[in-house]
């Protein structure tokens, strides 16, 4: 009989010393018993390889592109955020041949005096578009299984984790939608049919959905929608595309750039288990913990490894690897050890010998840096202090890593 979250929290590991020694299979092990030696045979080959494994065993397949796709301009305001920002509210309408529609409505931010389209941060929110915003106009998004707004209260709750003004002066868009509008954050069977899911396998029980699908990829499909949708914004330059989550939504941004190439940089916030941090590990939160409190994150098939971490095949340093030679950002937070961030960095640590392939660094060291000093590679890691969150501290990296990249 499967253990309460109260049982199961009181045995989580926050001691160093009883971390159990492991071993990590690298990405480059072929399953003939080869050696992948050559960026050639990575891309060609072996990432191949490892992506499937991931759309098997981990997160599950992304559903294949729509019939239909189209885009329609709810709003504009030429004045926001004190006028220095064009504010778009598009609905993005998604249909598939005799089996109905779906939509979201994404929130965007353009600096309104670029000389030329700016690069574009995007990312979904928890609780609404209303709650990314303290502009009280913007509409009232992120709805539950029954269609009642999660946040119906929720106006600006959320301000601090976007920081929309501050990335607007520094010469960026942005972008966000609800990720409860793409698949509800509910543990409920109705979830597998009152999502995009439903579009794809309208006739299919919920039960046997999940042994090829998880809301992280539903989620990680939707920002591949919302790029789809920028691309058609000539006030942008989508071709600049920068992917960020945080917590959950982190575990999405590194799985929707892996299976996306399109999202040039890559930003994992406090993704913690399932996202950056190392399973084997058993640090903080592990499998018995996260999938007694979301299973339907991850396909049903990774219930076979708890608590028996040691069996995996893999671990998360082959999810960061994927992105490869894309530039990665891992951040972590002092506070948070549910999230193991020593067991973030140590993925970063070990995917550099992917990106090592194509003469790049990776991450350039194996010593974990002191907290608020970021190490900047291809792949790039920071400690802030504090707690579970997305914060400015956060931020002042990421926009330092966009400005490298883009040369801005």
């Amino acid at each position: 009989m499967p253990r309460s979250q109260e049982e199961i929290r009181k045995d989580i590991n926050y001691d160093e010393s009883k971390v159990p020694a492991f071993e990590l299979p690298s990405p480059l092990e072929r399953p003939d018993g080869g050696r992948v030696t050559t960026a050639y045979e990575w891309v060609n080959r072996r990432r191949g390889e490892v992506l499937d494994f991931y759309k098997k065993e981990v997160y599950g397949q992304l559903p294949p592109r729509p019939d239909k796709i189209r885009f329609e301009t709810l709003s504009v305001r030429d004045d926001a955020l004190d006028n220095t920002a064009i504010r778009k509210e598009i609905r993005i309408h998604l249909e598939m041949n005799g089996a109905g529609s779906h939509s979201f409505v994404m929130l965007l931010y353009i600096p309104k005096n670029a000389k030329l389209p700016p690069p574009v941060f995007l990312g979904l929110n928890f609780k609404g578009n209303h709650a990314t915003t303290d502009e009280t106009d913007v509409m009232m998004t992120g709805r539950n299984i029954a269609g009642e707004l999660v946040e119906p209260e929720g106006h600006a709750v959320q301000v601090h984790r976007w920081q929309f003004r501050e990335t607007i002066r520094r010469g960026y868009a942005s972008a966000t939608a609800c990720y409860h509008d793409i698949y509800p954050d509910f543990c409920s069977e109705e979830g597998w049919h009152r999502c995009v899911y439903g579009l794809f396998y309208p006739e299919e029980p919920a039960e046997s959905i999940h042994k090829h699908a998880s809301s992280i990829s539903a989620w990680a499909w939707g920002l591949s929608r919302m790029l789809d949708c920028l691309e058609n914004e000539p006030s942008v330059d989508a071709s600049k595309a920068v992917v960020h989550g945080h917590s959950r939504l982190g575990k999405t941004a590194l799985w929707a750039g892996a299976t996306d190439p399109r999202f040039r940089l890559v930003i994992s916030n406090d993704s913690g288990c399932g996202g950056a941090a190392l399973f084997k590990r058993c640090f903080g939160e592990n499998l018995e913990a996260i999938l007694a409190l979301a299973p339907y994150w991850f396909v049903s098939g990774l219930q076979r490894y708890i608590n028996n971490e040691a069996a995996l095949p893999f671990d998360q340093h082959w999810l960061i690897s994927l992105i490869a030679p894309r530039p990665v950002c891992i951040a972590s937070a002092t506070e948070d050890l549910w999230a193991d961030p020593k067991g973030e960095f140590l993925s970063g640590v070990y995917a550099s010998e992917v990106y090592r392939l194509f003469g790049a660094e990776g991450l350039g060291t194996d010593a974990m840096p002191p907290p608020d000093q970021p190490v900047t590679g291809e792949i790039s890691y920071h400690l802030r202090t504090g707690k579970h969150d997305q914060t400015r501290g956060d931020w002042l990296h990421y926009w330092d890593l966009a400005g490298k990249l883009f040369g801005r």
